[in-house]
């Protein structure tokens, strides 16, 4: 595989992710840009899979602007909702994005669950393609394990970070200092191993 250009388009349109990425490439010296600066649409997410959504979105964003494109997709598995939100955890209220009241239905479907039954994950798929055809992308899964809260805390993060208490920690993803949630998060974790991949190639 060819060495990856300086430029990538990130083919998301959400201010949250694309803070978190310009984040985790600050010392990449990779340039990241959003598919919306450029004039690209949010495609239809029609995947069964993370993956799935993210070669669509990837292949989408790559095609429009003819640079590689990184393309990412993630969501919140819930054990007792038989991994729900899952594929759906941005418009699972019926509305994209709003995570207030995305936030507010899972607090619903879990009235009443105890702590012991409330096990979830946060998943992210990352896949980076050199061109719209390109045959072998790479691709990087991280996951971040922890349990839904009873209520929101904290102010940082976005979507369901307010309600996601990880593993091994007493405060929850929102009130996390935000370079160390990035890099504990499923996203960062995905990141990394993007990192020693493309290290890989280009060593």
């Amino acid at each position: 595989m060819s060495r990856i250009a300086s430029r990538i388009v990130l083919a998301s349109s959400n201010p949250g992710k694309l803070a978190e990425f310009n984040a985790l490439f600050a010392d990449s010296g990779l340039e990241v840009v959003t598919q919306g600066s450029l004039g690209v649409g949010d495609i239809e997410e029609t995947g069964l899979t993370f993956v799935e959504n993210a070669l669509l979105k990837a292949r989408n964003a790559a095609r429009v602007t003819g640079l590689p494109a990184l393309g990412d997709d993630s969501g919140l598995c819930v054990d007792h909702l038989r991994g729900a939100p899952g594929l759906y955890s941005a418009r699972y209220s019926g509305s994209h994005g709003d995570s207030a009241a995305n936030n507010a239905k899972l607090l619903r479907e879990l009235d009443g669950v105890p702590n012991e039954q409330r096990g979830a994950f946060f998943i992210c798929v990352l896949v980076l393609l050199r061109h719209a055809d390109d045959p072998a992308p790479l691709i990087a899964e991280g996951r971040w394990h922890g349990r839904v809260l009873h209520e929101t805390r904290g102010v940082h993060g976005f979507g369901y970070d307010p309600l996601f208490l990880p593993d091994g920690h007493t405060v929850g993803a929102a009130e996390l200092d935000p370079s160390l949630k990035n890099r504990l998060s499923h996203r960062g974790q995905a990141l990394v191993l993007l990192h020693e991949r493309l290290a890989e190639l280009h060593g």
